[in-house]
């Protein structure tokens, strides 16, 4: 079976109160559209249209690099007009799918699940039962429970409003028929729009037969129109991602308080999460990792047996097996640590790799550097690596120890088991094996009187 989906994406979405088109609102930090895109992109044999509406360009310049074919509809005269933008690039025996942009929690398994009922007797559709359809199209029915028409909430009378069965907007059948439905579309309705629901009546009237799904979870086929509905999506993708997780065999303190903005290429056993940890880009979990409350990873590479307190933040990092992470530290990208290192409290470390067993434990800078074996690096210490227009290189030996409030500035290299007296400012190599410091003489002044405040 061939497909063609045909993504609906040219609404105005006056409702979000934004200069942003209401596709490119965000769901977990990725655009409405490119979660409806991805989804139907995972179907067999599909080709995918998007039609977008005039003044959208920012939608097709924020979204090229989907493999998609643009369809720009220059008046937004309802949604049998936006299909119609596209249906020339519709062979007669296509499949043909219509999505929405704005309907971004629609599962794989649910389109599968209607594309089964599509034939050149058949048309599918999705639907969905809501204690309150408010704003839903009514699926009308005949005695015999066959689908007969849809009608609009706008045109409804007083007995169809009382329907529960929703109409998604979201079907499948023939392109040859497909076809024919759109060129006998009218606009004689409350809204002057050429309906795509319409073809339903033209489908029965033609002898075939509506084979409806339900969705099993309203939030599935729910759109976005407003800010709460993106919060709430939100809120229920959320959910998804927490769910999946457990299920996986990780413990979350609190599945509420969770956030995943990407995507796990590996997953791990034991690991424990614990409250308001955001997770983004794509991220590797070795087993019997914890995670303190308030933590941000994103694109880590994280090993076994690590431990990351509260309130740090991993950017474009590796974490060696065994190491121990915060609290309220920042490793930023081309961090690497090897297995066994302790990166303390508001420790920050930038495109430097530390070596097994090496402790950077207070309120250090360490950036642009190579820091060997069972290094101890003392509170307040900093790399000096920057000198405004250039960045250079510190490179500290195996062994070494820094003393606490010491610069070292680059480049610079600290040879092997070398100690830096406290409060040092380096600016030459210090060797192997030996103390180095820079101190300026220590002085008393007997004589001296704290000053007092003059009496007016």
């Amino acid at each position: 079976m061939t497909i063609k989906t045909i993504i609906l994406a040219a609404g105005q979405g006056t409702r979000m109160r934004s200069s942003l088109p209401k596709v490119l609102h965000e769901i977990a930090d990725k655009p409405l559209l490119q979660h409806v895109y991805e989804t139907s992109a995972g179907l067999a044999e599909n080709s995918i249209f998007i039609v977008y509406g005039h003044g959208g360009e920012t939608v097709r310049e924020k979204l090229n690099h989907l493999h998609a074919v643009w369809i720009e509809q220059k008046q937004q005269l309802g949604t049998g007009h936006a299909v119609q933008q596209a249906i020339h690039h519709v062979e007669d025996d296509d499949t043909v799918l219509i999505l929405y942009g704005d309907v971004p929690l629609l599962k794989a398994d649910t389109l599968n699940a209607l594309l089964k009922n599509v034939s050149e007797t058949s048309l599918a559709l999705l639907t969905v039962e809501l204690d309150d359809p408010t704003g839903y199209g009514r699926i009308v029915r005949d005695h015999n429970h066959a689908v007969c028409k849809i009608v609009e909430q706008k045109d409804a009378n007083a007995t169809e409003l009382q329907i529960r069965e929703g109409n998604t907007g979201i079907l499948a059948c023939n392109g040859r028929r497909l076809k024919d439905w759109l060129s006998g579309l009218g606009n004689k309705n409350a809204q002057n729009e050429y309906y795509l629901t319409d073809i339903i009546e033209m489908a029965v009237a033609d002898g075939l037969l509506v084979k409806t799904t339900m969705a099993t979870d309203p939030d599935e086929v729910l759109g976005v129109n407003n800010r709460n509905q993106l919060a709430h999506l939100e809120r229920a993708y959320q959910q998804r991602q927490a769910e999946k997780l457990m299920t996986h065999g990780v413990t979350l303190r609190d599945p509420a308080r969770l956030d995943v903005r990407g995507e796990f290429a590996e997953l791990g056993q034991d690991i424990d999460l614990d409250i308001n940890v955001i997770f983004e880009g794509i991220n590797r979990i070795g087993s019997h990792v914890r995670i303190g409350a308030n933590c941000i990873i994103k694109n880590a590479t994280i090993a076994d047996h690590v431990v990351i307190l509260a309130n740090s933040i991993i950017e474009d990092s590796q974490i060696g097996a065994h190491t121990r992470i915060g609290p309220f530290a920042r490793l930023r990208p081309q961090t690497e640590l090897a297995e066994h290192v302790h990166i303390g409290n508001f420790v920050e470390i930038k495109k430097a790799s530390v070596a097994a067993g090496s402790k950077i434990n207070h309120l250090s800078y360490v950036g642009d550097s190579e820091v060997g074996r069972n290094v101890n690096i003392g509170a307040g210490t900093i790399t000096c690596n920057y000198d405004g227009v250039n960045k250079f290189k510190t490179v500290i030996g195996d062994g070494a120890f820094i003393g606490s409030d010491s610069q070292l500035v680059a480049p610079v290299t600290i040879g092997k088991n070398a100690t830096i007296g406290a409060g040092s400012t380096i600016t030459r190599d210090a060797p192997e094996n030996q103390l180095t410091l820079s101190r300026v003489k220590q002085v008393s002044i007997a004589t001296w009187q704290r000053p007092k405040k003059q009496e007016k």
